[in-house]
């Protein structure tokens, strides 16, 4: 039985709802990164990024990249930066207008 569209949709924003790896690929919207840069930006526990990239990697979001004994990741593909910035978009606007609302607040205690 195929899943609705609205579920999958549903269960790829819940692999996406972890901070480190909304961090993760963040840091991955320039180009490959090693782990061990990773680790130096995310400052978590080797065992915790390593649980969260497999995580990405089995949902096709990112890709590995051995070079010797260097492993890097990067994004599988463009559309996540886009969505990333999408979310920017919609998080500066929801706090332009809660900063609004908050500014008409105060005047009415006036």
């Amino acid at each position: 039985m195929q899943v609705p569209l609205y579920q999958a949709k549903a269960e790829f924003f819940r692999m996406l709802g972890h901070p480190v790896r909304i961090r993760v690929l963040e840091l991955l919207q320039n180009g490959p990164v090693p782990v061990r840069d990773l680790l130096t930006a995310i400052e978590v526990e080797p065992s915790n990024l390593s649980q969260q990239l497999a995580v990405l990697r089995r949902a096709g979001i990112v890709v590995s990249i051995r070079d010797g004994s260097t492993v890097s990741y990067a994004l599988a593909g463009g559309d996540v930066a886009e969505l990333l910035r999408a979310a920017r978009r919609i998080l500066t606007e929801l706090l332009v207008g809660q900063n609004e609302l908050l500014e008409e607040l105060r005047q009415a205690d006036v």
